[in-house]
């Protein structure tokens, strides 16, 4: 019995939590087929319990931090957007293309429609804590629950949203697309949860906002930093919007789109950033410790980065998708950020997505993958702890037959 214990929890430990600093492989999404993942959210009172969207508008949900995933909800479109309210943990939000969104209020095991935003894109949700705002391309919408909404008196086309204010008068502050060839890029403001809207114009780089994002209060100050990522670049203000420093260009990030940002637990200066590249080589995904000042690459394993979701802990677990534009092949990976140096995975190739075939001419063997698996020490230990099983097994009826 006691062999039998070793053997099952050595098996057991493959799928365990990933090595510090260390980019492991998850399997691919069931029905991912050969599209980008855009959508993911890691619950924030879990960080092994994660939400998914697949290239079939399929909602997934995993309990054991990807090793295994179940279908959960099926819509009609694209999932654009998923969200956990962090300030009422149970309530989970998807946005779609076209078909409106959805609402779980069990942590994302059961799914109903969103009444109000039927035929909306749906593009990012931001939070306060008496309300939710929703970006969409008839304008910003606003509900107490998640579950009804209403238009805001903003109309116009929004990409993106974050909540500057939590507490009464709640301050929101949206993005869109620039107008026309040489247009300002539009950014809107509202200090009086979405009832009116007036427009800032700040001398940002691009064409398009894509991603808003805003942190914690510093220790002193009642301003949150706000973090804009936008197709051309990666923006910060300490005003609300009403001006921005520019971090990258230079030595700092490259100059390429930013479609991810997310701060880290209860820290207003630490934050990461993370790009696709646009299709080139410029994507990546990087981490600040200093509002901005200085960036580390976290080296994911392809720089295309398409979807980042970022557990609510000081050594955060990120859960990260990929894409590899050449062949079409959707990744998903885990990362357990402690700080140190990133590692791995050696020699192994991006997980193949569902349904996607690759040439056997020139490919690497069974074998040869086998040995560059980040899981190989696990796999290994598995099968000593199951020999030993078989020994003890063979030796006792052996015993019983003398």
């Amino acid at each position: 019995m006691v062999l039998w214990v070793l053997g099952t929890t050595a098996l057991a430990a493959a799928g365990g939590p990933p090595a510090d600093s260390t980019w492991t492989a998850l399997g691919p999404l069931p029905h991912q087929g050969r599209a980008a993942v855009f959508a993911i959210a890691v619950d924030p009172t879990n960080n092994q319990a994660v939400v998914a969207a697949n290239s079939q508008g399929s909602l997934l949900r995993t309990a054991n931090a990807g090793a295994a995933w179940t279908a959960v909800h099926a819509v009609k479109a694209a999932v654009t957007t998923i969200a956990f309210d962090p300030y009422s943990t149970s309530l989970v939000l998807a946005g779609t293309r076209g078909a409106g969104a959805v609402a779980s209020r069990d942590g994302g095991v059961t799914w109903t429609a969103a009444a109000g935003l039927e035929g909306r894109s749906v593009r990012a949700f931001a939070f306060a804590l008496s309300l939710i705002a929703a970006a969409t391309d008839r304008g910003v919408f606003l509900s107490a629950d998640g579950s009804s909404w209403s238009p805001s008196s903003l109309t116009k086309s929004v990409n993106a949203i974050a909540v500057e204010a939590i507490h009464a008068p709640v301050r929101l502050v949206a993005g869109g697309d620039a107008q026309g060839s040489g247009g300002v890029l539009p950014l809107y403001e509202s200090v009086d949860a979405g009832v009116t809207w007036t427009q800032l114009s700040p001398p940002i780089s691009g064409t398009i906002v894509v991603r808003l994002a805003s942190g914690p209060l510093p220790p002193t100050g009642n301003v949150r930093p706000l973090v804009a990522g936008t197709n051309t670049g990666l923006f910060a203000s300490a005003d609300n919007g009403a001006s921005f420093n520019a971090l990258s260009g230079g030595a700092l990030l490259p100059a390429t789109d930013y479609t991810q940002v997310n701060f880290i637990a209860d820290h207003h200066d630490r934050f990461y950033a993370a790009s696709d590249g646009g299709g080139s080589a410029t994507g990546g995904l990087w981490r600040t410790d200093d509002r901005g000042q200085t960036f580390r690459s976290l080296k994911p394993p392809e720089p295309s980065v398409t979807a980042l979701a970022v557990s609510n802990d000081d050594q955060p677990t990120l859960y990260v998708a990929t894409f590899r534009p050449s062949t079409h092949v959707a990744s998903l990976w885990i990362y357990h950020d402690t700080g140190g140096d990133p590692q791995g995975p050696p020699g192994a190739a991006p997980t193949v997505a569902s349904g996607s075939r690759g040439s056997t001419n020139g490919s690497p063997s069974a074998l040869a993958s086998l040995l560059g698996s980040p899981q190989l020490p696990y796999i290994v230990l598995g099968v000593g702890a199951l020999a030993i099983v078989f020994i003890a097994i063979v030796a006792h009826l052996r015993g019983r037959v003398r």
